[in-house]
């Protein structure tokens, strides 16, 4: 047996022995990719559910992929891309020269006169998937550890702070991207002599608490108040605590109660896309369009770049 075979059968024996929870392990790939071997969480719901193919992922996944010097016309509710140029060409334009072009291309591809047209500007200069790729397992394990679901340290990973440890303009900071106040809500210490967001471990601690005794529990409430059927590992029920993640428990009620939902699944999730209430607005309806496009992109990563790959479900 060769020294990576060697490895891999210790280190995937020691997995299985030391995994609470088979679903997740359902869900686990290791990966082996430029001598660096890591288990991240796999797309493969995605595609058995089809959130590949809508158009809001694939639209997110153009943007990531796409230099900040192009922009993407599109419209905003569907995502539809109507044109692509380069900063400079559409940043030529006046105001009203602008708006004159959107005019044209509602009347060139026959939408109403009140369309609203979004001008997007490439990501790739945020979106860092290779930077950010070897935090992915780090992260998994912690979550896990915690006893948390690791499919959410995973999308956290890919969309806060990609690679990059950066303070966002609310205060957010760290891998994870938590406020100060919530960082100290789950035991972190933040002051001006400590700021432990900045340690990924303690972050990660911090995240996956917040997660499994703030989210979750709201998102359970919230869907109990509609009478709304759930299962946990469910793509659909992940993403919707994501977006408690991110616009907390409040502002994600007041939308479900303007959509008066019947019934929970994808549907629901696309029409949080189309609506906004209280502080539940365009970047929280994007939220969970971005977390499934950078699974998308990830896959897509692995398929090509990775030298083996292994499911790490039980025999």
């Amino acid at each position: 047996m060769n020294k990576i075979s060697l490895f891999l059968f210790t280190f995937l024996s020691f997995s299985i022995m030391a995994q609470p929870n088979v679903d997740y392990l359902d869900e686990q790939v290791e990966v082996i990719m430029a001598n660096h071997v890591g288990v991240i969480m796999g797309a493969q719901d995605l595609f058995v559910d089809k959130w590949d193919v809508l158009a809001q992922p694939q639209f997110w996944k153009q943007i990531m992929l796409l230099s900040p010097d192009t922009v993407l016309v599109n419209v905003s509710a569907t995502r539809q891309i109507l044109r692509k140029m380069s900063v400079t060409e559409w940043g030529s334009q006046t105001n009203d020269e602008k708006e004159s072009y959107k005019d044209r291309l509602r009347e060139q591809f026959g939408l109403p006169a009140n369309e609203q047209l979004y001008v997007t500007s490439g990501k790739n200069d945020f979106y860092k998937f290779d930077a950010v790729y070897p935090q992915l397992s780090k992260g998994v394990a912690a979550f896990e550890e915690a006893g948390v679901d690791p499919w959410y340290a995973q999308a956290i990973l890919l969309i806060e702070s990609p690679g990059q440890l950066k303070k966002s303009r609310s205060g957010a900071y760290g891998a994870f991207q938590l406020m100060p106040s919530v960082a100290r809500a789950q035991g972190l210490t933040v002051n001006k002599y400590v700021d432990e967001r900045e340690d990924f471990e303690r972050s990660a601690y911090g995240s996956s608490r917040l997660i499994s005794r703030v989210c979750i529990p709201e998102a359970k409430n919230i869907l109990k108040n509609h009478n709304i059927a759930y299962k946990e590992s469910d793509v659909w029920f992940r993403l919707f605590v994501l977006h408690i993640y991110h616009a907390g428990a409040g502002n994600v009620a007041a939308v479900v109660n303007k959509i008066a939902p019947e019934q929970g699944g994808q549907q629901l999730i696309k029409d949080m896309w189309q609506n906004s209430a209280a502080g539940f607005g365009n970047n929280s309806q994007n939220y969970t369009q971005l977390a499934l496009a950078s699974q998308l992109i990830l896959h897509e990563m692995i398929e090509t770049q990775s030298q083996k790959m292994y499911f790490c479900k039980y025999p």
